[in-house]
């Protein structure tokens, strides 16, 4: 739960902020690239686009932003109960604010005001207008899932996937937003939805790209016969922890000690450093690793930090 004391701490201010802006640059990715053309890719918006002209065709003006609201006031449900109070109680906020950034959009600058005499979007074309939808929104999506948020609507479906089907999560996106992309065969043409669809696809492999690039840490694996300096310098400096083994060289049959930690790549830096600085002679393996179960000491960190 949200308490006084962390509504008063930095990392609550920050990552407000981070929020904020973050999905500054998603209401502008929807308003401007997805409204004007009617272009329904896999999302929530996607799906309020399709509803909101539904209703229109019927006679009922129902704003695209009240639409999203509505939406996504249900599936904020979903996230506190299935997902966790933290990841809840953040895209709450996001996806609150979603609405209302995109009529901040629309007063401060009016698509209408962008497209040029005979088009009928911004880009003019459908696909640019997918390629630029895409690439902003996945700068949005990055920035929010590093700080286990999320813009909401179809990112808590593919969370709630995730936790339980243990899929990815551009799989659980693609997926789910395949089925909304149909969705717009009501009152668009069969072109259009293809688009969509595809929009989808590269959404899914851009967020699987960058959600396994924020993950990403590196797997050390260092010998050395300096493994004391090298395993203090990675708890009491880095407040890591790391396994020690003893291997033998399948050469020289000589006994050694092997050091084996999980570090970001700022940390695997400056171990790095410190063996060159002090001459240390070492042999040196690392490989990424995206995906980490159990243990890894965030709280540790994280209080030595403060």
């Amino acid at each position: 739960m949200i308490t006084v004391k962390y509504i008063t701490t930095f990392k609550f201010w920050k990552e407000l902020f981070i929020m904020t802006a973050a999905m500054a640059i998603a209401s502008a990715a929807v308003y401007y690239f997805m409204i004007p053309g009617k272009l329904v890719l896999g999302s929530i918006s996607g799906l309020s686009i399709v509803i909101s002209n539904l209703f229109g065709m019927a006679g009922i003006t129902i704003k695209v932003s009240w639409v999203i609201m509505a939406v996504n006031a249900i599936l904020l449900l979903l996230a506190w109960l299935l997902i966790g109070r933290e990841f809840g109680a953040k895209t709450i906020y996001t996806a609150l604010i979603l609405g209302p950034l995109m009529e901040f959009w629309e007063r401060v600058l009016p698509y209408t005001r962008l497209i040029e005499e005979g088009q009928t979007s911004i880009m003019g074309n459908p696909l640019m207008d997918l390629v630029c939808f895409v690439l902003v929104v996945s700068i949005s999506q990055t920035i929010l899932f590093n700080i286990n948020a999320s813009t909401g609507g179809l990112d808590i479906l593919a969370k709630i996937v995730n936790k339980y089907l243990h899929l990815d999560i551009g799989v659980s996106v693609t997926v789910a937003g395949a089925l909304i992309c149909c969705s717009a065969f009501a009152i668009n043409p069969f072109r259009v939805v293809v688009t969509g669809l595809v929009g989808t696809w590269m959404n899914g492999l851009a967020l699987d790209y960058f959600t396994a690039s924020i993950n990403k840490r590196k797997r050390v694996c260092i010998i050395s016969d300096k493994h004391e300096r090298i395993r203090k310098y990675i708890i009491d400096e880095l407040h890591r922890g790391c396994s020690i083994y003893e291997v033998r060289g399948g050469y020289s049959g000589e006994l050694h000690m092997e050091i084996q930690s999980l570090l970001t790549q700022e940390e695997f830096a400056k171990v790095m450093n410190l063996i060159k600085s002090e001459n240390i002679n070492a042999f040196i393996t690392a490989g990424n690793v995206s995906e980490i179960y159990g243990l890894w000491n965030h709280e540790r960190r994280r209080n030595s930090a403060e």
